[in-house]
């Protein structure tokens, strides 16, 4: 019985662990999709006004990608921009305008 015991709670410990490390997988993946959220919305800034973005929830090796989301600068249209955020130097780029019937999702 002292050996099952000891098993027992040993796998309990693992199961435990594995829980944590993925809490914590979880939360370091959504303060990536923050800061690429933040730091495009600011790169955008020139371009759009009060930009919101839709995320890539994990990028590529290297980069975080996002679409950013909002009205033109000094215009009515709605338009949209590429952002890619450099994992490493923690900074975005963005591409150029695109209307945002270009950029339209349809089933």
């Amino acid at each position: 019985m002292t050996m099952f015991k000891t098993f027992a709670v040993a796998l309990a410990a693992m199961m435990i662990a594995a829980g944590a490390a993925r809490a914590s997988s979880d939360d370091a993946w959504g303060a990536f999709q923050k800061d690429v959220s933040k730091a495009c919305i600011k790169a955008a800034r020139g371009l759009i006004e009060n930009g919101r973005t839709v995320v890539d929830p994990y990028g590529s090796a290297h980069y975080g990608l996002a679409v950013v989301t909002g009205k033109a600068v000094g215009a009515k249209a709605k338009i949209s921009t590429i952002c890619v955020y450099d994992k490493q130097k923690k900074a975005a780029e963005i591409g150029g305008e695109i209307a945002s019937d270009t950029l339209a999702v349809k089933p």
